[in-house]
């Protein structure tokens, strides 16, 4: 991974925002060079409030004194900067790596324009390297992964430092690698009737733009109509 990659990617990606939009702040490691510029900008005078889609994210924007909305008080986001693990050429993502898959969905659900930052490392001809994470309630986390199982789905219940990982909205994550997926967006629909499922990370239709971070060079990849 080219950590300048990333930077350029953000930096470009912040272009976009606008004075008096309402931005959504993605979770991840490009995404934190998004908001470092996006603080810098409003040290400077822009005026935007955002929607952090982490409390890690959250306290970042803290941090740099980005005036934050709840959610429930907005109908619409005009734009969100998140990153991705892993984007094919028709915009579709693997999300969660970070575990914030869950608010990250919502947000980009309710996005005008949906920006995706990353470097070069991330795209791939099919998705499926990365393991797709699901975010499961915690007393189904079994009967899920039996689920998926049937699925061809191999599925690790996450642990960070040794104990179980619990998301911001106190559920487990399953990561499950099902080889490369040939159809992600049908993989999408039979894990969406996963009773059990709370949310998974291939994002599927929501992306508006990719910009990638090429050696010194930032292309900017656009969803095929």
């Amino acid at each position: 991974m080219n950590e300048q990659e990333k930077i350029n990617a953000a930096l470009k990606a912040v272009s976009f925002v606008r004075d008096g939009q309402t931005v959504g702040l993605g979770t991840g490691s490009t995404a934190y060079f998004a908001i470092q510029e996006i603080g810098k900008r409003v040290r400077e005078g822009l005026q935007i409030r955002a929607i952090p889609t982490s409390e890690a994210t959250r306290q970042l924007a803290e941090e740099w004194n980005i005036p934050m909305v709840n959610i429930n008080e907005i109908q619409t986001i005009d734009v969100t900067i998140d990153g991705a693990d892993e984007f094919n050429s028709r915009l579709q993502l693997i999300k969660g790596g970070g575990g914030a898959l869950l608010r990250e969905k919502i947000v980009a659900s309710i996005t005008g324009t949906q920006i995706i930052v990353a470097d070069a490392s991330k795209q791939v001809e099919k998705l499926g390297a990365f393991n797709v994470p699901v975010e499961v309630i915690p007393f189904a986390a079994n009967a899920v992964a039996r689920k998926l199982s049937a699925l061809n789905g191999a599925a690790t219940l996450r642990v960070k430092n040794g104990n179980t990982y619990i998301t911001d909205q106190g559920n487990h994550i399953l990561d499950v690698s099902f080889g490369l997926i040939g159809e992600p967006e049908i993989l999408a629909k039979e894990l969406d009737h996963i009773t059990g499922v709370v949310e998974h990370g291939l994002f599927i239709d929501l992306a508006d733009y990719v910009i990638v971070g090429k050696g010194e060079e930032v292309e900017i990849l656009t969803k095929r109509i």
